[in-house]
């Protein structure tokens, strides 16, 4: 308990709290961006693809 109490009252705990946070909200919106690019790729390699085969 003493170690949470530390963690959320003391400079070095709230700065380390700050950067878990910081790096939580990067971690989310890299695999947000990841998945919505190859998302976009496979679409467009699908539409490439029925192209092709059209001709």
């Amino acid at each position: 308990m003493h170690a949470l109490i530390d963690f959320f009252s003391t400079d070095y705990g709230l700065l380390s709290a700050v950067v878990i946070a910081i790096t939580l909200g990067m971690g989310a919106f890299y695999v947000n961006y990841f998945v919505k690019h190859i998302r976009q790729d496979t679409e467009a390699a699908e539409r490439a693809a029925k192209a092709a085969g059209a001709h």
